[in-house]
């Protein structure tokens, strides 16, 4: 079993605490992303496993074995870097079987050991060459293979493709995932990018401040998100926020915000809602959400400030009163800078925050 365990876990730099107490368990053979923005602490976890950065205080634990004070060639972790880190004068063979080498471990065995990482990530026909022959994503595959041949108890991802260009960037997505499913090994992955959490991840991790803001699999993530700060990280194009308070109408609730922004609240979603009436609120929208094809959705009214034509659909971006606002529309939508458009509102997806402190009402 190589599960990992944070128990308390926590990260000072002299004065400046960066990890404030943390708890995380990550399943046996789990695939967990930790993502949120640069300087939330996500790094600094990875490293504390790895063994690269001392807790201040708490436990680690990988499978049975508390590993808090062990270095970390004892943790039976292997690490892939942002910036691959390859031996450049070795050749791609010498290069993964590295590690093997220095440990003592019979040439015989090192041999089939790197023969077979060749096989799984397709690198049987660069062994001979050096780094500096290969391309961005052949040196990451060879980094990766240089952690395969440990047969580690944990995969450790340092936001591995970083470097790459956009096109690798998701090739390399679909073979770090392939490769987990056949290696059977748990893995946590660091990374900025939410996409690449969201297409990765069994579990994903969201940090902001060296707290944990939300943990869970990406769809509940992109549909429950637990408070803002989740809301506006989860989701390509971002969320939209309009900021107002629920009232009571003659037909039920209404979410009323700046200007003329009024929205009819389902009676399935009002009981929550309910004990909240007049009280500061802020709801949320996804621009995919603003594409629905009911008559009778309530609209808000967009001024256009400019456009993004995707293909299958358009991105109007603009204000709603004050507030950024960016809608989904058809891509041949007459609509260009400087219009003011109705964008309708999926009322079954809309998303309602207490403004005080962040958090959904559910």
């Amino acid at each position: 079993m190589s599960q990992v365990r944070l128990e308390q876990i926590t990260k000072s730099f002299g004065t400046v605490t960066v990890i404030p107490p943390l708890d995380l368990e990550i399943a046996d053979r789990e695939f967990v992303v930790l993502v949120g923005p640069s300087g939330c602490g996500k790094t600094t976890t990875l490293r504390m496993i790895a063994g690269l950065e001392t807790a201040s205080s708490g436990t680690v634990r990988i499978g049975d074995r508390d590993v808090t004070e062990l270095r970390p060639g004892l943790r039976n972790c292997s690490m892939v870097f942002q910036n691959y880190a390859l031996y450049p004068h070795m050749t791609v063979a010498e290069n993964i079987g590295y590690g093997m080498k220095v440990r003592g471990t019979p040439k015989a065995e090192i041999d089939r050991a790197v023969t077979e990482a060749a096989r799984v990530l397709n690198l049987g026909s660069y062994l001979a060459r050096k780094p500096s022959a290969l391309s961005g994503g052949q040196r990451q595959r060879v980094a990766i293979g240089r952690a395969i041949v440990r047969q580690p108890d944990v995969f450790l991802f340092d936001e591995p493709l970083s470097n790459l260009d956009a096109k690798l960037r998701v090739e390399m997505r679909t073979e770090i995932k392939l490769l987990h499913r056949r290696l059977q090994t748990t893995a946590v992955y660091v990374t900025h990018d939410q996409v690449e959490a969201m297409t990765m991840a069994d579990r994903v991790v969201v940090m902001n401040q060296g707290r944990i803001e939300q943990a869970a699999d990406p769809i509940t993530l992109y549909e429950a998100p637990t408070n803002l700060f989740v809301a506006a990280f989860i989701g390509a194009p971002s969320m939209n926020f309009l900021e107002g308070r629920i009232e009571r109408g003659e037909s039920g609730l209404v979410f009323r915000g700046e200007g003329e922004v009024a929205v009819a609240i389902p009676a399935a979603r009002s009981g929550p809602l309910a004990a909240v009436v007049d009280q500061p609120v802020v709801l949320g929208i996804r621009p995919e959400h603003t594409m629905t094809t009911d008559p009778d959705a309530p609209t808000v009214t967009l001024q256009v400030r400019d456009i993004e034509p995707l293909g299958p659909h358009t991105l109007a971006l603009g204000k709603v009163g004050s507030a950024s606002f960016t809608a989904q529309v058809p891509a041949h939508a007459p609509v260009a800078p400087e219009n003011s458009i109705s964008v309708p509102i999926d009322t079954s997806k809309m998303h309602f925050f207490l403004k005080s402190t962040g958090f959904a009402i559910r």
